[in-house]
């Protein structure tokens, strides 16, 4: 059996065993607050990640693109809600899926979108923390001018979705919590008042990884999305989301070289395997582009990659300082910043079970 030694470098590795003990946690957490998990196919773009999450289930997932949404049609997933505001160029595409029986529910925030769409359900985008795109919960006329025009599109205005990305700029779990509460009592303010205006709007969906994993309330959510949560990053585990430990994926890289002279470690693995995602550098603890760590998943004495270049990485010690004297062909695994963004890079996922053993290897796509 192949091992983390015998691959090429760079390459991806998931930690099987942490991506089921994360789902468990998390599914756990939201049936006790009685909102089901709607998971977000993007971070992963894998279908065997999907299975593995929703323990073989085809439950309800989202998806960021229509590719994604092609793919998981073609893993036997049918109820599949495009999260992305709409647009008319594409409507031949989502058309063509739902000719060929798949549920796929759109997003838009403007009459503009909802005019450009015939005989889908469609969610309205409410902007609860003025992170991005949306309504904004109390912009009643607003609301009900969006419903109007998709009911004349021969749409359904099917409710309401909501995102707190604002949560990921969270300082700590408590301001997580806050925003949590604030997601779902403006996604549930702004169903009611579409329900006021005689629209049915029966779905309320909320979500993102920090806020469905702190979420204290979920009443009146028809539904919760994430999908970092999967994989899990360096930018959750910085704001409390998470553990290092618990970040099931990794990069695989290998020594090339030294610099004594700057205290550098040179490996084979730039912003083409890594990203350029720089997320950490907000918070309390900046990361570089990765924390390193051995063949077996352990931090080294502080080590994260400083630098990339194309295919270049800088390891050297946080704060400066000599770094260890690590032989040529040594194989080190680095933490990423940003788990979707990471993922992106790469084709495969090479699977291992808390070792380093190869367990499988999962295809992963990419594109639009």
């Amino acid at each position: 059996m192949a091992d983390l030694d015998d691959l090429d470098t760079p390459c991806l590795v998931v930690d099987r065993r942490r991506v089921a003990e994360n789902a468990a946690r998390l599914r756990g957490h939201l049936a006790r607050l009685g909102a089901p998990l709607r998971l977000h196919v993007k971070t992963a773009k894998c279908a065997e990640v999907a299975a593995l999450v929703l323990e073989g289930s085809k439950a309800p997932i989202t998806v960021s693109t229509l590719k994604e949404a092609e793919q998981f049609f073609e893993a036997g997933y049918r109820d599949i809600l495009y999260a992305v505001g709409f647009e008319r160029h594409k409507l031949p595409r989502a058309q063509a899926l739902a000719a060929r029986g798949a549920k796929l529910t759109l997003l838009v925030d403007n009459v503009e979108a909802a005019q450009g769409i015939q005989g889908f359900p469609v969610l309205i985008e409410i902007d609860t923390d003025g992170h991005r795109a949306g309504v904004k919960p109390d912009d009643h006329a607003q609301l009900l001018a969006i419903a109007a025009a998709l009911e004349k599109s021969g749409c359904t205005a099917a409710g309401v979705l909501t995102h707190a990305g604002g949560s990921y700029d969270s300082a700590s779990v408590a301001e997580v919590t806050a925003i949590a509460e604030l997601e779902r009592a403006g996604a549930v303010r702004a169903a009611q008042a579409l329900r006021k205006g005689g629209y049915a709007a029966p779905v309320v969906s909320v979500g993102s990884t920090p806020t469905a994993t702190y979420a204290k309330n979920l009443e009146g959510v028809t539904e919760v999305r994430a999908g970092v949560f999967v994989f899990f990053d360096l930018v959750m585990a910085g704001i409390g989301v998470c553990r290092q430990e618990d970040i099931a994926l990794s990069v695989l890289a290998t020594v090339i070289g030294r610099r004594a002279d700057k205290g550098w470690i040179l490996v084979d693995t730039g912003w083409m395997a890594l990203s350029r995602d720089r997320g950490t550098a907000r918070q309390r603890v900046d990361q570089g582009y990765g924390v390193v760590c051995d063949i077996d998943g352990r931090p080294m004495d502080d080590l994260i990659v400083t630098e990339t270049n194309q295919e270049h990485g800088i390891v050297a010690r946080r704060g400066g300082g000599a770094a260890p004297e690590l032989p040529v062909g040594t194989r080190l695994r680095i933490l990423p910043n940003h788990a979707c963004a990471t993922g992106a890079q790469h084709e495969r996922y090479h699977v291992v079970d808390g070792g380093r053993d190869i367990a499988a290897i999962w295809p992963r796509f990419s594109g639009w």
